[in-house]
């Protein structure tokens, strides 16, 4: 009984104790008011049992400042998510960039042009190659092989000056020097711009001109072969009323390729054939029409006229047409060329020139002077008889086969 009291006030004290530490609780609760665990006063009310021992309760508000902190790490993770877009791979396209450049039939070029490089190459090589030095002398030679290969007096004495230009410079010092300037004037000078069709154009209509033999209805049926290969629809419009060979030329043709020949009777109106080839080219779906007119001399006003003629009844038909107006000139023909070319330049809108029997010259000299002249581009080159032997004309590829050395050359050299 004499411990009674004391048992008493141990009692007191735990229950004294206890009610402190419950109080101290209150204030920290509100401040994480909003999370449910924190909000468990029943482990501490069995603390109030347990007298002896109070500093496990501490040791539970531990984990539950550990958890504050945990609930702010996956803000902390946002912005390794924002990384993870990341463009580097996006940006793999960009490689795509750089147009693929195909590589063209240089080797068959220069075989088509073998006649030429033998003759009008040979010649300025035999002049310039193996000089250490080079004088004013040597300039007038290269000046006359040009004139005489058929580059024409204004075009040769425009590629003289500069080169005698670049003389004075000191920029010529040497053959290889004097070479690669007149490979640098082929090159600007055959390289200009080519007019775009509009777009939606279909069918698309070209016009094709020229004189009396140059080989105007053997082109068109090259070109139609090379459009029907592409699996376009084709037909041909046979606009050479004159000349009944000409509408059985281009039927053979039609008939090998698949396509539709529009024709009229012998002597029939060219400009009426135009408006029905037109007509039925459009109504039918056909991709491209090819109209062959009939040879003219240039020097011909009313034959003149009466291509005009033609011209003006095509965009009747179809608004905008024709589209390609395209002047087939003779190789062959030299100088003679040039002026067929620039009068037929006067009296059509011509979009390009295709230069046949290219491969049967040596004096490959005109279409320096063609394109230099008048600002048409060569859009076709013929190198021979076969259908694949007429060529879409590349600047860099012609001037590469012209100038560039062939295996010989380059195992000699």
């Amino acid at each position: 009984m004499d411990k009674l009291p004391l048992i008493i006030g141990v009692v007191i004290v735990a229950a004294v104790l206890a009610y402190l530490l419950f109080f101290r609780k209150k204030p920290a609760l509100p401040e994480p008011a909003a999370k449910r665990p924190e909000a468990a006063p029943p482990p501490a009310k069995k603390a109030e049992s347990v007298p002896s021992t109070k500093v496990p309760s501490t040791k539970t508000e531990v984990p539950e400042s550990t958890k504050a902190p945990s609930t702010k790490a996956p803000s902390a993770k946002v912005p390794a998510e924002e990384e993870a877009p990341a463009p580097p791979p996006s940006a793999a396209p960009t490689a795509e960039a750089p147009p693929v450049v195909s590589k063209k039939d240089v080797a068959g070029l220069r075989k088509g042009l073998a006649a030429t490089r033998g003759g009008f190459m040979a010649k300025l090589k035999a002049l310039i190659t193996g000089k250490k030095e080079i004088d004013p002398a040597i300039l007038d030679q290269i000046e006359e092989v040009m004139i005489t290969s058929d580059v024409g007096v204004k075009t040769t004495q425009a590629i003289l000056e500069r080169l005698r230009d670049q003389l004075k410079k000191n920029e010529l010092a040497d053959s290889d020097a004097v070479w690669a300037a007149l490979r640098a004037e082929a090159t600007r000078i055959l390289s200009l711009p080519v007019q775009a069709p509009p777009k939606g154009a279909k069918p698309l209509v070209v016009l094709m001109v020229g004189v009396n033999g140059v080989g105007k209805t053997t082109s068109i049926g090259k070109l139609a072969t090379k459009w029907n290969a592409e699996g376009k629809k084709v037909i041909l419009g046979a606009g050479d009323t004159f000349r009944a060979a000409a509408v059985q030329q281009l039927e053979v043709w039609g008939k090998r390729v698949g396509a539709d020949v529009v024709k009229g009777k012998e002597g029939a109106d060219p400009g009426a054939v135009a408006f029905e080839a037109t007509k039925k080219a459009t109504e039918s779906g056909a991709e491209i029409l090819l109209v062959d007119t009939a040879g003219r001399l240039h020097t011909k006003v009313n034959l003149m006229d009466e291509i005009k003629k033609v011209k003006r009844t095509i965009a009747k038909a179809m608004e905008g047409a024709p589209h390609e107006t395209l002047l087939v000139i003779d190789a062959t023909t030299g100088q003679n060329a040039l002026t067929q070319a620039a009068l037929f330049k006067e009296a059509l809108e011509l979009t390009g020139i295709i230069l046949t029997k290219l491969d049967g010259t040596a004096k490959g000299g005109v279409v320096l002077g063609v394109c230099d002249e008048l600002k048409v581009p060569v859009r076709y080159i013929g190198l021979g008889e076969r259908a694949e032997d007429l060529r879409e004309f590349v600047a860099a590829d012609f001037v590469e086969a012209l100038f560039g050395k062939d295996d010989d050359d380059a195992a000699a050299a």
